[in-house]
């Protein structure tokens, strides 16, 4: 690998595990130096590397230096240093005897950790879901925009306010115990269950970001997943759902970017390896007798992962969704669950409920009217479409409906 894509693949995969060790040797509350060491870290290896050769082992080279910068800091800063031997109780200077654990369960542990530190409930979601992206992600800040839609600025400002709000409250790496544990889990798996997405309905057009979003939200998951604390039903039913919509994330969209509806995808491009996967983690979230929504979302993915267009299959997806609005109601569900009723049902009835909802700012609304009119009344439909064509937001969407209003 050259090295100007050497350094961006690493600061992806290394960046976040530096910081993390860090963090949990001299304290969250010290974020932003162990964020500036990185940071530099990564500086160094593009001055040397641009003009010397690439090390033999890249990843180690970095730890190294990281290290040295980190000792280096603390050796400056004699209060700093004073202040957090205090804290870990050292009986010698900590600048001489720093060490950085950069083994894979020494960072897998500090990633959990920091998972829940930064899903802490004084900070908003998209905060949380910001600060994962940085911390955990090594996603760079342009990145981040690019994924929320919004200029740098308001990154680095939503960022700042967030780790001073932690700061104040004094959030620690550590495991919440008891109850606390539950409820900040159901933190942690809201915030990637956003995080996930973010990246499979994003609107940005970089369809690298898209995927690496799903991707590591998957990560965090395993993280979770692999602790026995944390493996729980409804984690493994929030990864089943992951896995689901990510086994058909290739068919969705064709090589201009365009969507490409449900009953339009090429089956073949489905990756039944993640089918398999979601159907393990989905029946081991049957365990126990708790069932969040999760549960339910995931057994709606599965059922669209099977190919035949039965009426069985949409009658167990409507019961789904049935079950999911007494769960948790959301306008979106709902509306999903109509176009599962026409599929069941007929669009008659489906065209009734559906126009009860009234979402008239959501062109899916008016979108799936325009379908389940589409063979009753063609000028109504095109209305219906014509409508969507007005409120959609992105040049993917529009081309869509463009192309509905056309075949009629």
């Amino acid at each position: 690998m050259e090295q100007q894509e050497l350094i961006p693949h690493l600061f992806r995969t290394e960046f976040s595990k530096i910081v993390t060790v860090l963090c949990k040797l001299i304290g969250f509350e010290h974020i932003d130096i162990a964020e500036d060491i990185a940071s530099d870290t990564f500086l160094s290896a593009f001055e040397n590397w641009t003009y010397k050769s690439i090390p033999g082992n890249p990843t180690a080279w970095l730890y190294t230096v990281a290290k040295n910068k980190a000792k280096n800091h603390l050796a400056r800063n004699q209060l700093f240093t004073k202040k957090i031997s205090a804290e870990l109780k050292a009986t010698t200077p900590i600048a001489e005897e720093f060490e950085m654990d950069m083994s894979e369960e020494n960072i897998k542990d500090g990633q959990l950790r920091m998972l829940f530190a930064i899903c802490h409930p004084s900070i908003p979601q998209e905060a949380q879901i910001g600060l994962a992206l940085r911390i955990l992600c090594g996603f760079g800040i342009d990145e981040i925009a690019d994924a929320f839609l919004v200029n740098k600025e308001t990154i680095n400002k939503r960022l700042s306010r967030a780790k001073e709000k932690l700061r104040a409250e004094k959030v620690e790496l550590g495991y919440p115990t008891g109850k606390e544990m539950l409820n900040r889990l159901q933190t942690v798996l809201t915030t990637l269950y956003l995080l996930f997405n973010e990246g499979y309905y994003s609107e940005s057009n970089d369809a690298v970001v898209r995927e690496e979003l799903c991707s590591e939200a998957m990560r965090l998951m395993g993280l979770l997943l692999h602790n026995k604390e944390t493996d729980l039903p409804m984690v493994n039913a929030l990864y089943a759902l992951m896995c689901f919509h990510s086994s058909r994330f290739a068919a969705r969209k064709d090589s201009n970017g365009e969507i490409i509806l449900y009953d339009e995808q090429d089956e073949s491009l489905w990756n039944e390896a993640l089918i398999t996967e979601g159907a393990f983690h989905i029946n081991k979230a049957a365990q126990g007798n708790q069932l969040s929504k999760y549960h339910l979302e995931a057994g709606i993915a599965y059922w669209h992962t099977i190919k035949a267009d039965s009426k069985e299959k949409w009658e167990n997806i409507l019961q789904l969704y049935n079950h999911l609005l007494q769960v948790e109601y959301s306008p979106v569900a709902a509306l999903n669950r109509t176009y599962a009723l026409a599929k069941a049902r007929g669009n008659t009835i489906a065209i009734t409920e559906a126009e009860k909802l009234q979402l008239k700012t959501n062109h899916y609304y008016f979108t799936l009217l325009g379908e389940l009119y589409k063979e009753k009344d063609s000028a109504k439909a095109k209305k219906q479409f014509e409508q969507a064509f007005s409120l959609a937001k992105t040049k993917a969407d529009k081309q869509v409906i463009q192309k509905k209003i056309d075949s009629l």
